[in-house]
């Protein structure tokens, strides 16, 4: 079974190997995650490069908040951002259209499984 820190990890990897699929986002998404595997993340967006980090970092453009479980499903695609957003399974704070496109960066960066 994937652990959290595994995903951000693989995000990492990909925001490392290839900034550019992030389409010219900047931004720092940070994930504020309960349930089994509780902790603050972060994929931080830059021109030319990004990063995903455990930890709060740098001030957050956009948070969410959500359960660690249901994250790994956006993640993997079983489960649609605007769907938990509108069943109160996502919260979100800050820039609504960062978080709108935030499915865009999370499918970009882990179709490299």
């Amino acid at each position: 079974m994937t652990m959290i820190k595994d995903v951000f990890q693989m995000i990492d990897a990909a925001l490392k190997e290839d900034p550019a699929r992030a389409q010219g986002i900047e931004a720092v998404y940070q994930f504020n995650l309960g349930g089994e595997e509780p902790g603050t993340y972060q994929i931080i967006l830059r021109a030319n490069e990004g990063s995903a980090v455990e930890g709060e970092q740098e001030t957050p453009d956009c948070t969410l908040s959500l359960d660690s479980e249901d994250f790994k499903k956006m993640v993997e695609g079983q489960l649609n951002g605007t769907e938990a957003f509108m069943s109160g399974r996502l919260k979100i704070e800050g820039d609504m259209g960062l978080a709108l496109r935030l499915q865009e960066v999370l499918s970009a960066y882990t179709a490299a499984q």
